[in-house]
């Protein structure tokens, strides 16, 4: 496995959607939201997606412009627009306000018809598996109640304790394994154990493209479905068990 990785999931639906599941997670008022965290959060997001040279859209990097200059804006004094009736203060965050509720709106409707179908074609054969439909759905029955963004969450988190920059990487820097392989030593070690794994215990080695081939092993393991993801609530580690054939 050699060069750089250009890797690119249609999983991830928007810089909106980030920002959504962003708000949702840290239960932040999507009315008032806080830009420094929201911001700060965001970045991390995509800080994750570049280490792993996730081939990201245009569109994130144009989002976290525009994310840091409301958190700019934010801190200058307030300009007041004055109407007939009253005086309106201006608010930075409005524009990106607006259009994260529409979003949610749209959102939520599509929730709605796409539940509908699968009512309606529960007596008929299942449609080939899509990942970018499947995958963010996270059906709890068969799937857990992890996202994609649970697991990119993680997989930072993960970078930030094992440090992938450190002297070891340069011992094993040659250590080249295919996602396929990977994938196989995954269910073995899930086979093996007679408990979940937690997510941490995929990642023995602070080499970064063992860490890139693991993670890409756990999401084409998730689309194939042979194995399950959960999460008791945000933040709480991430449990890998396996799943029937």
């Amino acid at each position: 496995m050699n060069g750089a990785y250009e890797v690119k999931l249609d999983a991830f639906e928007g810089p909106l959607d980030l920002l959504l599941h962003l708000v949702n997670e840290l239960e932040i008022d999507i009315y008032d939201i806080p830009v420094a965290e929201i911001t700060e959060q965001y970045m991390e997001y995509v800080n994750t997606m570049q280490k792993i040279e996730l081939n990201i859209a245009s569109e994130y990097l144009v989002m976290a412009a525009t994310l840091l200059e409301i958190k700019s804006a934010m801190l200058l004094p307030k300009k007041e627009v004055i109407t007939e009736d009253d005086e309106y203060e201006e608010d930075p965050r409005e524009e990106l306000i607006n259009r994260l509720i529409e979003y949610r709106k749209y959102k939520h409707a599509a929730e709605e018809l796409q539940e509908k179908e699968l009512e309606e074609n529960q007596l008929y054969t299942r449609s080939p598996f899509q990942f970018d439909e499947d995958f963010v759905k996270n059906d709890a029955d068969e799937r857990g109640d992890v996202s994609i963004y649970d697991l990119l969450e993680a997989l930072g988190k993960v970078f930030e304790r094992k440090e992938w920059n450190a002297p070891l990487d340069t011992k094993i820097s040659r250590m080249e394994i295919s996602i396929e392989e990977r994938m196989d030593e995954i269910l073995l070690k899930i086979k093996q154990s007679n408990h979940p794994l937690v997510f941490d215990q995929l990642f023995p080695f602070p080499n970064r493209t063992h860490m890139v081939t693991t993670f890409l092993a756990i999401l084409q393991l998730i689309k194939n479905r042979q194995i399950q993801c959960r999460q008791e609530k945000h933040f709480h580690p991430i449990y890998i068990s396996g799943l029937e054939a």
